[in-house]
């Protein structure tokens, strides 16, 4: 299937930057973090039915998507529940809007989060985290995120309106493949876009919608209607591994997958997060810490690597960066949107709190 060489409807021509086919150079409009937590918020959870401190210790890992001339982020937020360790507080999903792609009004309350309803057995009390979003062709919205039980976790899917009201509809792979995936334990999920009337959109490639989920390895999946995906096999219960770590390199410890891809002229370009090996990694990076590369693909192959950059394109330097949950080091990339005639990277720092960083006016 993936020899087919079918013509691709919705290819545009894209001013990457840099005069090759990679999304920037990216700089830091601001020398801070654009999104903190906040322990005065609270929010009367749904299934406890008790007021609590929904973003009070951290506020992280941001998708984000253009919405009536403004930039909406929904970031990551953990309340201050649980142990003291990654991944053993409650998280859900709050909403920050700005004219300026820096300086943020944030909703009182979160709008996504575990509740008594059909993914409870998936998303309590470890939530809902780590989101990446993208509009559909018919203007409504589609979230890919990590349901975390504390025992094991999936891709979640929710489309929406308006962003504020969501339907749920499951784990990615539910009852694919005869039910060969649904005990896998996956995350990380970019939807491919292309650029439309100044908005990253959804993007059909063979007639199918494409996308890449993972960490470890990068693979794929394909669907009709952006809600149901199959994964892209290479034999029965084999998913193909699209991109890889690489020894020496800063994906050494292996790649995950960042915002949403953009589907352009030269391809389908993909901004990634890499974990640095200890042992085998970049010496120019810290230990384990996680920055964010970019690879190409065929625009009709959406399998074929046609190349990736060697070093990073972003990587922790300041110190907001460095210190918090994951003192090791962290540019954590998940959103990416086009406003006002530049790129904007949205990046989860240290699991912490949320950075920005953006190119040049083209």
């Amino acid at each position: 299937m993936f020899g087919s060489r079918v013509l691709v409807l919705g290819v545009v021509s894209v001013s990457l930057g840099g005069g090759g086919w990679e999304i920037g150079p990216f700089s830091r409009p601001v020398a801070a973090p654009v999104i903190l937590p906040d322990a005065t918020s609270r929010f009367d959870d749904p299934i406890t039915g008790k007021p609590v401190a929904w973003e009070a210790l951290h506020a992280f890992n941001p998708a984000a998507v253009v919405r009536e001339g403004k930039i909406v982020v929904l970031y990551r937020a953990e309340d201050d529940s649980g142990e003291m360790k990654i991944g053993m507080h409650t998280s859900r999903l709050g909403m920050a809007t700005s004219s300026d792609g820096v300086t943020f009004v944030r909703q009182p309350a979160p709008v996504f989060y575990a509740a008594d309803d059909s993914e409870k057995v998936r998303e309590w009390p470890g939530g809902v985290e780590d989101p990446r979003i993208v509009e559909a062709p018919d203007g409504s919205y589609v979230l890919t995120y990590t349901q975390w039980n504390r025992a094991t976790y999936s891709v979640g899917i929710a489309t929406s309106p308006d962003l504020v009201h969501w339907t749920k509809h499951g784990p990615a792979f539910l009852g694919q493949a005869g039910g060969r995936y649904d005990t896998l334990h996956y995350k990380s999920a970019g939807i491919v876009t292309r650029l439309a009337g100044g908005r990253l959109v959804a993007a059909k490639i063979n007639g199918k919608y494409w996308m890449y989920w993972g960490e470890g390895a990068i693979r794929l999946a394909t669907s009709g209607d952006l809600v149901r995906w199959t994964p892209v096999e290479s034999a029965p219960g084999t998913p193909i591994e699209v991109l890889t770590k690489r020894v020496g390199h800063f994906d050494s410890g292996f790649p995950e997958t960042g915002p949403p891809p953009v589907l352009t002229g030269r391809g389908i370009v993909m901004i990634y997060n890499g974990k640095n090996d200890p042992e085998h990694g970049d010496p120019n990076l810290g230990a384990n810490a996680y920055a964010a590369g970019e690879a190409l693909f065929d625009a009709h192959d959406p399998s074929r690597l046609i190349a990736r950059t060697e070093g990073p394109v972003f990587a922790p330097e300041l110190p907001f960066e460095k210190t918090g949950q994951y003192a090791a080091g962290t540019t954590f990339a998940e959103g990416l949107v086009r406003f006002k005639g530049k790129w904007w990277l949205y990046y989860g720092c240290a699991d912490s709190a949320v950075g920005v960083a953006s190119t040049k006016l083209n």
